[in-house]
C-alpha cells in the first residue's frame, strides 16, 4: 500500500488571498475537512481552511498567501498521508489500492490486470491483456468481489462479456 493518496487536483486560484479551487477525487468533497496537511508539488502545506460548494473544494494553505503563490500550484495533484484519510466505507476502496489487481472470472479465468479507473456515475475500469485495453463499467452484477490484500477482483464472466469493450 502506498503511504500517500491522490485526493484531488488544483484547478486554479480562487480570489486574491491565495485560496485554491480543487477538483476532489474523493467520493465526497467534505472528506477534505479531515486533512490537517496536504502535499502539492512535493511540498507539504498545513491546511488553514476548507470550504466546499458545487462539488468543489476551496483550500486555504499556510504559505500560500496571495493569488500569485496560488497560481504556481495550478494543475498540481493534491496528496495526503494515508493515515489522515478516512477509512473507506464498506464496499468502497481507494483507487490506488485496486490498481495492479488481477481481474478474473468466478471460474478463475484471468482476464487481465487493472490499469486504470475512470470516475463517472458508474466507474469505468480498464484492464490490460496481451497488450490490449479492455474497458468495463463497475455496474451492479459485474463485480462479484474485491480482495485488496490478495490484489484480486472477481467478475461475473457472462455479465463481463456483455458490457466490456476492447480497444
Amino acid at each position: 500500500m502506498q503511504d500517500h493518496l491522490i485526493v484531488g487536483e488544483v484547478l486554479k486560484p480562487q480570489g486574491i488571498r491565495g485560496e485554491l479551487k480543487v477538483r476532489p477525487f474523493t467520493d465526497r468533497a467534505e472528506d477534505f475537512r479531515f486533512f490537517r496537511s496536504v502535499i502539492l508539488g512535493g511540498q507539504e502545506y498545513r491546511v488553514l481552511s476548507v470550504r466546499t460548494g458545487d462539488g468543489m473544494v476551496y483550500l486555504g494553505l499556510r504559505g500560500v498567501a496571495d493569488r500569485n503563490a496560488a497560481e504556481l500550484l495550478r494543475g498540481k495533484q493534491v496528496l495526503v498521508a494515508r493515515e489522515e484519510a478516512p477509512e473507506p466505507e464498506e464496499g468502497s476502496y481507494y483507487i490506488v489500492d485496486l490498481l495492479g489487481s488481477t481481474v478474473a472470472t468466478q471460474e478463475g479465468k484471468v482476464l487481465g490486470v487493472l490499469k486504470d479507473i475512470r470516475q463517472a456515475a458508474t466507474d469505468v475500469y480498464t484492464i490490460e491483456r496481451e497488450g490490449k485495453e479492455i474497458l468495463f463499467p463497475a455496474a451492479k452484477g459485474v463485480i462479484l468481489s474485491v480482495d485488496v490484500k490478495a490484489a484480486r477482483i472477481v467478475v461475473d464472466g457472462a455479465r463481463f462479456a456483455e458490457v466490456s469493450v476492447e480497444q
